[in-house]
């Protein structure tokens, strides 16, 4: 990833209904989604010029809005619309796409309900989020003590900002102890996923992955959850206990920034790519990207 601040690059974002300068998409310190957390947002990528499962993107957002009580200003047709303007803007291939939104600055306070909601959309270069070397050895998770919160104590149905503060404290510790990434057990001590990626684990030819009831139902994980069921492999969502984990024959991660992930190692645990995470890794390819570009990266 390029080590230019995201503040001070070229280009343009779309910002309230308009493109404009990168370095003049700016918010005032005081805006309301800064300190009470009142944002959402959403990660997509660009294969070959187009954004993969953009409606599911933009309709995702909305809801996740809806959930923290405010409306976007602009239905979800016109973010598609704006999405594919920034993308042909940019003109990157193959890219990251962020949007997000925002209370703003009229009101400073728990309540806010006058603020203005603000849209923007961003894209960048971005490579595989972990690299192709981690990527195919399997990446290390160390299991975080941070826990996802029940769904009655947190909007855990959105993709809100505040949501992933939880993640970025224990990425961090798992990358300060030499993990890749730090796995996230729920408040009742099940497995829940990973900091950005939903988790599967294949067990006597079997795919299994917790039940999304306290975290996001990934748009990724519902993709290979369908590309597993058109190979034959039953899929099973359910509770999974952290002493079950041993019992997995191949662990890996699914989001669209991880796309798909295997996992090498949780604490102590080792594990070993296999065929049913190469399989889907390849199906994933080939459904995003096209199938010579999946046939080249075997």
């Amino acid at each position: 990833m390029s080590m230019l601040p995201f503040d001070d690059r070229e280009g343009q974002i779309w910002f309230d209904g308009e493109l404009i300068p990168w370095r003049d998409a700016k918010v005032h310190v005081l805006t309301h989604g800064l300190h009470y957390a009142s944002c959402v947002f959403e990660g997509e990528r660009v294969y070959n010029g187009s954004v993969f499962k953009l409606t599911e993107h933009s309709e995702r957002l909305a809801k996740s809005a809806e959930v923290l009580g405010f409306s976007l200003p602009y239905s979800v047709e016109e973010i598609d619309a704006a999405t594919n303007l920034v993308v042909k803007a940019q003109g990157y291939t193959d890219a990251y796409v962020r949007p997000v939104a925002w209370r703003g600055s009229e009101m400073m306070g728990v309540s806010a309900q006058q603020n203005t909601i603000h849209v923007a959309i961003a894209c960048w270069e971005w490579p595989s989020y972990f690299s192709p070397e981690a990527r195919m050895a399997g990446i290390k998770l160390q299991t975080s003590k941070w826990a996802r919160p029940a769904p009655n104590t947190a909007p855990t149905s959105s993709k809100a900002a505040g949501l992933y503060m939880i993640c970025t404290m224990s990425k961090h510790a798992a990358e300060n102890e030499g993990f890749h990434d730090a796995l996230m057990l729920d408040y009742r001590g099940r497995v829940a996923e990973a900091t950005g990626a939903n988790f599967f684990m294949a067990v006597d030819g079997k795919l299994h992955t917790p039940t999304p009831d306290c975290f996001l139902d990934g748009i990724t994980r519902r993709t290979v959850i369908d590309l597993a069921k058109r190979r034959g492999i039953e899929v099973i969502e359910r509770a999974i206990m952290p002493d079950e984990l041993k019992t997995a024959e191949e662990i890996f991660l699914t989001g669209t920034a991880a796309e798909v992930t295997p996992v090498g190692q949780i604490d102590d645990l080792k594990f070993t790519p296999g065929q049913m995470c190469k399989t889907l890794m390849t199906d994933y390819d080939t459904l995003v990207r096209g199938a010579t570009a999946a046939a080249a990266a075997e």
